[in-house]
């Protein structure tokens, strides 16, 4: 399979090749990753990675207005303010230039499945009002935070739909919701001023005949039912480090979307524990050799992480995800006179042999244990 026939034959829920193999490893490590490896572009070829996520250059706000926002308000804007100050045009053919340059590199050149990052609600306004705050906006000014997530879900909707124009796979939707133990709001307060506007996002992928997928951060799990209603066809990371069983989503979820997602960077990967770091990439890929899952980071390796450790992480994840995807051939005992007897009673005994020494050189069978056999043949002579 190509790199994108097999992302694509596992978002749909088939069985691959092999896991399809990615990582967000050049954000903090780019340095490092060129010093070894010559660029971190030569790394993703090494390590044959079927996904390429890209970083469209479409500001939301112009750069003027930002300046202006951080000046007058320092980060502590209310959603009213904002309202004050235009989005950007999300139809402005500059802001792809780069977009399609990356598309030209990765899924035309490479092959790859490729998906561009797209701002959410939550996340996406942390910046202006600051989390603290608008944690508590959600409850204080929900009328304008309305207003607020209504505009930003059109402006996000032309863009992911400029966006599979151009040749994006899938349209990457980022918006944290999630702490260590579950949502940083109530589930109501989601449903209620969150979900209306991720369905606009979803429901318009959809349409077009893209794929779409969600990055949260934390524990989700109260309204894992709700990316599912919404229509998410991947979900990453699905972070087991703040209480999200694989094993929950393996027997609930697997027929309802896939996850990126199995590298924990917050408790597995760039602490020196590199048999822990063998064992637990073993264990989540031998969990779905059928499907379910695309093994990737689940955030940006931290630059605590050597490459020495990140080498040995990608060198272990890239072999078991070939092998634990192959049929296991099962082991037969050949017994000679068994066959002689009960198959063919007339082929001589010494052409079976010759032909359990064929097989037996071939793998495809191995000898009973020389005991075991004495032990039958004296069976049966009484």
């Amino acid at each position: 399979m190509l790199p994108r026939e097999r992302v694509i034959h596992v978002i749909n829920r088939r069985k691959p090749d092999r896991i399809p193999l990615y990582g967000w490893v050049g954000a903090n490590l780019g340095e490092e990753i060129s010093q070894a490896f010559g660029s971190v572009e030569a790394f993703e070829d090494r390590y044959e990675f079927d996904l390429a996520h890209l970083w469209p250059g479409v500001p939301c706000y112009s750069q003027s207005d930002c300046e202006r926002m951080q000046k007058e308000f320092q980060g502590a804007m209310k959603p009213r303010d904002l309202l004050e100050f235009p989005m950007a045009d999300p139809d402005d053919e500059d802001g792809y230039v780069s977009l399609a340059e990356q598309i030209r590199r990765h899924k035309v050149e490479r092959g790859r499945f490729v998906y561009a990052q797209t701002p959410g609600f939550f996340e996406a306004h942390n910046g202006f009002f600051g989390i603290e705050n608008h944690l508590a906006y959600l409850l204080m000014h929900e009328d304008d935070l309305h207003e607020v997530y209504r505009r930003q879900a059109e402006w996000t909707r032309r863009f992911a739909v400029n966006c599979l124009e151009l040749g994006v796979d899938m349209v990457h939707v980022s918006d944290d919701w999630g702490a260590q133990n579950g949502l940083m709001f109530s589930a109501e307060t989601w449903w209620r001023l969150i979900y209306p506007y991720h369905k606009t996002i979803c429901d318009a992928v959809r349409r077009w005949g893209g794929y779409v997928s969600l990055h949260s951060d934390g524990n989700n799990t109260s309204i894992l039912d709700g990316i599912v209603k919404l229509g998410y066809d991947v979900f990453h990371p699905h972070q087991e480090s703040a209480g999200m069983d694989l094993q929950v989503f393996r027997a609930k979820y697997m027929d309802r979307f896939t996850v990126l997602g199995g590298l924990d960077i917050q408790t597995t990967l760039g602490f020196g524990r590199t048999d822990f770091v063998k064992a637990e990439i073993e264990r989540v890929l031998r969990m779905f050799p059928d499907r379910g899952l695309m093994f990737c980071t689940s955030h940006f390796v931290q630059n605590h992480c050597s490459i020495k450790e990140l080498t040995l992480a990608y060198d272990t994840a890239y072999t078991l995800c070939r092998e634990v995807c192959r049929p296991r051939r099962e082991t037969v005992v050949f017994d000679a006179r068994a066959v002689r007897a009960r198959v063919a009673p007339k082929t001589p005994a010494r052409t079976l042999q010759k032909r359990g020494r064929r097989m037996r050189r071939r793998g495809i069978v191995t000898r009973e244990p020389a005991k075991a056999n004495r032990l039958r043949r004296a069976s049966a002579r009484h």
